[in-house]
């Protein structure tokens, strides 16, 4: 009945909307998987360092060629073998309950990781990541976490989460706690190339529905060729070679070298891929963008390596035009994943399932008759429309770029009895200009002049 109106006037009534609108979810969140330590060794400045002590140390007649300090009231030891390419490097010691030492160039704190294991943790810049994680350190495997994370976040990663391991034996307990994160949509596991990691990696991509990961080659391979390819998936993508970084660690421990490592790429790439999805959209493919960070490379590859490693998926980086950069964009597999061979046309369907699942949560249990067909309609195409002007669907109108069915046919009466609405979406995603092909000839002008 409607309200009983007692004077002249104007009034307003509010209704329901017979528009519930879907957001885009987000693509750019990451999640590392990480083998480390309980506790991890940094290397610190010696403030009370004297390279005269040190001289008379080094040339001094005595086969001692370590050093060893108390850390702390439990005993705790370090140790580290004196060496150096720039001449004899002196003894190091603890900085934790150590005394004044003027031989050593520098000192290792003894950093306890606050992270516990298997606990998903999330950060938004790198000194977050540091007061749990700590700095860079001695130690491989939390060294590459912590340049994976440093290069996530300098070349435009904005949200990540890590999980630690002590060993690969806490893999799937860790991975169930990333799945336990619903906003993560990008999965990696920096510089860990074991077989079973990545499998496990891939199924815990396709059993989400909406991630994608990023994996790494060894850092040192016998042959640059299809060997290097991790088993086929259009989750995932696998990135060659290494980069060269600046590592304070080093330079710290080695003051007269360059201070340059070689780190895995895979934090740095889902940093692109975050940087990629920020700027131009998920439908951009992250490629031909430049490694921030990255000074140069493990295996330098020439065009003739990478024809025979494009087609079946190994992305290559390559120093190009005086900057190190991403130069493919194809799934592990290749040609033989078909339709999901490029990155960007795989993730930009995640991005759609997800957003549209995400966004048509409000269906279930609602009348399922014409009223609903066409509210579903209705609502997937104004989420695609949107998608289309942003340009991740190809054609020059909306009809061509997409369909949304949902009717009779698509909700024949035995579908109905089960409960089921089904709804019938078709996309053309646009697809990157991969080989740019310019056809050149001669012309002398009309009528030869």
């Amino acid at each position: 009945m409607p309200n009983a109106y007692l004077s002249p006037g104007v009034y307003v009534q509010e209704i329901p909307s017979a528009v519930q609108a879907i957001a885009g979810v987000g693509t750019s969140t990451a999640g590392f998987l990480a083998i480390v330590p309980d506790t991890v060794s940094i290397p610190e400045r010696n403030p009370d360092y004297d390279p005269a002590a040190a001289m008379a140390s080094a040339v001094a007649p005595s086969p001692v060629t370590k050093a060893s300090s108390k850390a702390g009231d439990d005993g705790a030891k370090s140790s580290e073998e004196a060496k150096g390419s720039d001449g004899p490097t002196p003894p190091l010691k603890s900085v934790v309950g150590a005394a004044p030492d003027k031989t050593s160039r520098f000192l290792l704190r003894v950093f306890p990781i606050a992270a516990p294991a298997g606990e998903p943790r999330l950060f938004t810049n790198f000194a977050e990541f540091k007061q749990s994680y700590g700095d860079f350190s001695t130690d491989p495997e939390h060294n590459m976490l912590v340049h994976a994370v440093f290069g996530f976040f300098n070349n435009g990663g904005t949200r990540l989460y890590v999980t630690r391991m002590v060993s690969t034996v806490q893999l799937n307990s860790s991975l169930q706690a990333l799945e336990s994160v619903d906003e993560i949509a990008i999965v990696a596991a920096p510089g860990i190339t074991d077989t079973a990691v990545r499998a496990a990696l891939v199924a815990h991509c396709d059993a989400t529905g909406n991630r994608f990961a990023i994996m790494d080659t060894p850092e040192t391979v016998n042959t640059i060729d299809a060997s290097l390819l991790p088993d086929g998936s259009k989750n995932a993508a696998v990135y060659f070679p290494w980069v060269q970084v600046f590592d304070p660690g080093v330079k710290t421990r080695y003051p007269d070298g360059p201070g340059l490592t070689f780190v895995p790429p895979s934090g740095h790439m889902a940093g692109i891929y975050a940087r990629t999805d920020s700027s131009r959209g998920v439908h951009k493919a992250p490629a031909n963008e430049v490694v921030l960070g990255a000074l140069g490379l493990k295996y330098p590859i020439r065009k003739s390596q990478q024809d025979g490693l494009n087609n079946v998926g190994v992305n290559c980086i390559r120093s190009l035009n005086g900057n190190i950069r991403v130069w493919g964009a194809r799934t592990i597999g290749g040609d033989r994943n078909g339709e999901w061979r490029y990155i960007n046309v795989r993730r930009t369907a995640l991005f759609l399932y997800k957003s549209i699942d995400e966004g048509t949560q409000w269906v279930v249990f609602e009348p399922n008759d014409l009223s609903l067909w066409a509210k579903i309609t209705r609502n997937v195409t104004a989420f695609l429309t949107t998608v289309w002007r942003d340009g991740a669907l190809f054609g020059a109108t909306a009809a061509e770029a997409f369909y949304v069915k949902c009717d009779r046919e698509t909700n024949p009466p035995e579908l109905r009895e089960l409960g089921q609405v089904v709804t019938e979406i078709g996309v053309a995603i646009v697809r990157p200009a991969e080989f740019v092909v310019f056809r050149l000839s001669q012309w002398t002008g009309p009528q030869g002049q």
